[in-house]
């Protein structure tokens, strides 16, 4: 038999159809219960004033999310409550407190309006019970795990019990239950949702039990954790009584291990700050018992500290020729590095307390620049240590951990020292410009203590916390552009510039350094290989082209394993590599030059770049087509390089005249500028002279010269400025084949920085104008 409740159960008012709809956050108002609330909009604020002085029956509805500003009728759940307001305080920052009686469960039909707030229609959900002995057991069962409940949670207390027990109809004890459980708004809302007494006490039951097992398990844990607790404290207390009674028996003897490090420690040679750290930590050491974790935290701690070399070294070669003689075997010209090593050993030997410069090599890839790093060491008689900084985000691994972390170590410039078990080492900071940052720090920033002569003689590790003198070690870091490292970093180190080889350097260093190098790595002998002189001029032009070796190496490795291959297979006869049998080892030549140029092109001009490889050769050409006044650049153009263009463009513009160039030439064609090579990103003013040679080749319809290069930022009114590596640009021009350059008249004092056979081969010409350099530049016209 189904029983429905009715108003008249309860003395419930008669509700109105339509009311103000309240939201409210993170709160479910159950029917009969008062609850106090609190609102700080406006918009609610007057709706309480009114239903108040009204006497209005309001709908109280949660949100479906707490965080919601001004929350509408979608932000809401579609069940709630009916409620009267009892009592209302406003308080001096504009918030408003007030307690409300829920009276019945309701539901939102329609929607009447937003504003001033929210009305709707609403209609009551009416409870229905079902008399039934289920229902009685439910009900029976209910109170007494509710029993059981409270003597268990802390926030349940007596008075809450009796008060439930006394309720007059199942729904009102099943409201009471879910308003003062510890249940989520998700929860609360499915329980005022159900209009069926006995679901809902079902459902109550369940999150029930599922409360009863948690306060269980946490007072289980609680138990377990005291126990632990007061275990602990015993053994402390035992331990001191067990020490205080060696201590009456002048029983105080040391651990043999204890020994050993304190033997150890003396004869490190510590620092007083170093050795006042280490004795406290044996003195901790000691009292430790050698089973608990903390024991191997300040066992390693310790034996870090007696392994850094703080007094060990090793002794200098202060024989100036022999160390001249060292670096003339390892490699080949480098005479600006090789000076500055001498006149650092010269010094040495007249002031021996000198400190140890910060050099930065900066070039190419497989120009040596490691190479060199392990030369100076070996010149020096100094140990050798490289660390590689390409990648490294983490500062923790230049400055190491805190001992407060689990598996915590000192930092790179520790370990290192350790390794070497020198305090004096050529230490080789490789690809410092490779180095990252993320939120674990900047690697860059800890570098500044290092590479500083002024500071690094109290370097502080964050593992060792006590201060190490750095200012011995030779440090040495290695880049191939300065313009990613900091520049605070920068400044802290004398740059060396490493800028490549020449052919003939390269063909030097052939035969003296990877050609025996590469015929011991495979097996080979004179009796087996031989090369001649044109081919290797063949492999470094037309097989190589790059400021370095390492593809010249990678080519004569290729050659050596096809010689070894055909002496394994049993051939005997020596091979005598010249420049006719040159390709069937590596195959058809890959670099020509007049592959690249052509003659008598119009609008085609070799602009001479730099980049972190070594100096390139570029080529500007440019087009037109009849149309409307547009310029069109493609190439993978930087902005710098894009602003050149323009710049060029507006100088030939005004330069018509005197090019004879038709005025109307430029507003009837749209001119298109390409840089090849479009998958390579290129940037830099200094290519500027060029795009105004190669858009006054075109409007003028004259030809540029054959075999001419040039290189030079350009001003709005065709100035030419002052470019930087002139160097790797004119070893560019020179393996490209070109035989004159165009120049910055700013440039001509960096003519000493150029090698003999480049100046032998190159002809220079140093111009002050773009103007002078389009005069130059071009052919005379041809007649038609």
């Amino acid at each position: 038999m189904e029983i429905t409740i009715t108003k008249e159960n309860f003395d419930t008012p008669i509700l109105p159809k339509e009311m103000p709809i309240l939201p409210v956050k993170g709160i479910v108002v159950f029917p009969f219960l008062v609850v106090p609330l609190i609102i700080t909009e406006k918009k609610q604020t007057r709706l309480i004033d009114e239903a108040l002085m009204q006497g209005r029956t309001i709908g109280i509805f949660c949100t479906r999310d707490a965080d919601v500003h001004s929350p509408g009728f979608e932000d809401i759940y579609p069940t709630g409550t009916a409620g009267n307001i009892l009592k209302m305080l406003r308080f001096p920052d504009g918030s408003v407190r007030f307690l409300v009686q829920g009276l019945a469960r309701i539901r939102i039909k329609k929607k009447l309006g937003t504003e001033p707030y929210m009305m709707a229609a609403v209609e009551e959900v009416k409870e229905r019970l079902i008399s039934s002995v289920k229902a009685e057991a439910l009900q029976r069962n209910l109170i007494d795990q509710l029993k059981t409940l409270t003597d268990l949670a802390p926030y349940l207390s007596e008075e809450f019990y009796i008060s439930a027990i006394n309720q007059d109809t199942p729904g009102q004890l099943t409201d009471l239950v879910a308003s003062n459980m510890n249940l989520t708004i998700e929860e609360k809302q499915h329980l005022i949702a159900e209009p069926n007494i006995t679901r809902r006490t079902e459902i109550l039951l369940a999150h029930i039990n599922r409360e009863k097992e948690v306060l269980e398990l946490s007072k289980k844990i609680q138990a377990e954790a005291a126990n632990e607790l007061g275990k602990m404290q015993r053994e402390y207390i035992l331990r001191e009584q067990i020490k205080a009674i060696h201590r009456e028996l002048g029983d105080g003897e040391i651990r043999p291990e204890m020994m050993e490090l304190k033997n150890r420690i003396e004869e490190a040679g510590m620092t007083e700050q170093a050795l006042q750290a280490a004795e406290k930590e044996l003195e901790r050491l000691t009292e430790m018992n050698p089973s608990s974790a903390e024991y191997t935290v300040s066992r390693t701690y310790l034996d870090w500290l007696v392994s850094v070399p703080w007094k060990k070294s090793t002794d200098d070669v202060i024989d100036i020729r022999k160390a001249k003689k060292v670096l003339d075997e390892d490699h080949y010209n480098l005479e600006k590095v090789k000076e500055r090593i001498i006149e650092f050993l010269a010094v040495r030997r007249l002031n021996p307390d000198i400190k140890g410069p910060i050099l930065c090599f900066v070039g190419p890839p497989g120009v040596g620049k490691t190479s060199l790093g392990r030369s100076i060491a070996r010149a020096m008689g100094r140990e050798f240590y490289r660390l590689s900084l390409g990648g490294l985000r983490d500062e923790a691994e230049i400055r190491g951990h805190r001992r407060t972390y689990i598996g915590a170590m000192p930092g790179r410039i520790i370990q290192g020292l350790k390794r070497v078990e020198a305090n004096n080492p050529v230490f080789m900071l490789d690809e410092i410009d490779k180095l990252g940052s993320d939120f674990r720090g900047d690697p860059s920033s800890a570098l500044l203590e290092v590479l500083d002569p002024e500071q690094n003689n109290t370097f502080s590790d964050h593992y060792l916390e006590v201060d190490f003198d750095l200012s011995r070690v030779m440090f040495i870091t290695t880049a191939n552009i300065l313009d990613p490292i900091p520049a605070v970093l920068r400044d802290r180190m004398e740059v060396i510039r490493l800028p490549g080889y020449t052919d003939l350097e390269k063909a030097q260093i052939f035969n003296r350094h990877l050609l025996p190098k590469q015929m011991t790595n495979h097996g080979l002998t004179s009796k087996h290989l031989a090369f001649r002189k044109d081919a290797i001029e063949m492999i470094i032009d037309k097989y190589t082209r790059e400021a370095g070796l390492r593809n010249l190496e990678r080519e004569l490795a290729n050659v050596c394993r096809k010689v070894a291959a055909r002496i394994a297979g049993g051939g005997r006869k020596k091979a005598d590599i010249g420049a006719k049998n040159l390709p069937k080892y590596l195959g058809p030549p890959r670099f020509t030059a007049e592959a690249r140029f052509s003659r008598d092109r119009i609008g085609e001009v070799a602009a001479l770049a730099w980049t972190a490889y070594g100096g390139e050769v570029l080529k500007v050409e440019a087009t037109a087509m009849p149309g409307k006044k547009v310029l069109t650049l493609t190439g993978q153009l930087g902005s710098v390089m894009k602003e050149s263009v323009q710049a060029a463009y507006s100088f030939v513009r005004t330069m018509s005249d005197k090019l004879d160039i038709s005025p109307a030439y430029f507003d009837s064609h749209e001119i298109h500028v390409h840089v090849p090579s479009g998958a390579t990103p290129k940037d830099g003013p200094s290519a500027g002279v060029a795009m105004a040679v190669t858009l006054a080749s075109l409007a003028a319809g004259r030809a540029v010269k054959d075999k001419l290069a040039m290189t030079g930022e350009i001003t709005l009114r065709g100035q030419v400025l002052p470019i930087g590596g002139m160097k790797e640009k004119m070893l560019a021009a020179y393996r490209y084949g070109i035989k004159t350059v165009l120049l910055p008249k700013a440039n001509k004092k960096d003519l000493v920085e150029i090698p003999p056979e480049i100046k032998k081969a190159l002809t220079f010409k140093f111009l002050d104008n773009a103007s002078e350099f389009i005069k130059f530049a071009l052919e005379p016209k041809k007649k038609a």
